[in-house]
């Protein structure tokens, strides 16, 4: 259909909002783990997602990255190494969003690599060369 957005750009680009987001946010004092959490969470899943998306293949609507990274590799992606260990965000996607856990001890750093990496593996994915 002419006009319509491409599927995996939308969703990178929501990402590279969430990882502005967090960034944007680590230096505030008396930003909590858990909203910091969230929005690294997001730019993960999203990453996640648009990779899917690029291989024509649907995805679940989801917070659980870890399903989202077999999905991923079962779609014939390679998932980066650099991933290893990003599904610790998962529950920050909902549980400690919506008050029903309260986690504390984010590696925030950690947290800001994984979201940068997702959306760089994927941009190289889904964007022309070039841009």
């Amino acid at each position: 259909m002419a006009g319509t957005p491409d599927l995996p750009q939308v969703l990178l680009g929501l990402a590279r909002d969430d990882e502005f987001a967090a960034r944007s946010l680590l230096p505030v004092a008396g930003v909590a783990d858990s909203i910091l959490g969230f929005h690294c969470q997001q730019a993960v899943e999203k990453s996640l997602k648009a990779a899917i998306a690029s291989r024509g293949v649907e995805f679940p609507y989801t917070h659980d990255l870890a399903g989202l990274l077999e999905l991923c590799e079962r779609s014939g992606l390679k998932v980066p190494g650099a991933l290893d260990g990003v599904d610790r965000l998962a529950p920050y996607g909902v549980h400690m969003r919506y008050g029903t856990s309260h986690g504390s001890g984010l590696d925030r750093d950690q947290a800001l690599r994984w979201a940068a990496t997702a959306i760089e593996w994927v941009a190289a994915l889904v964007e022309p060369e070039g841009d």
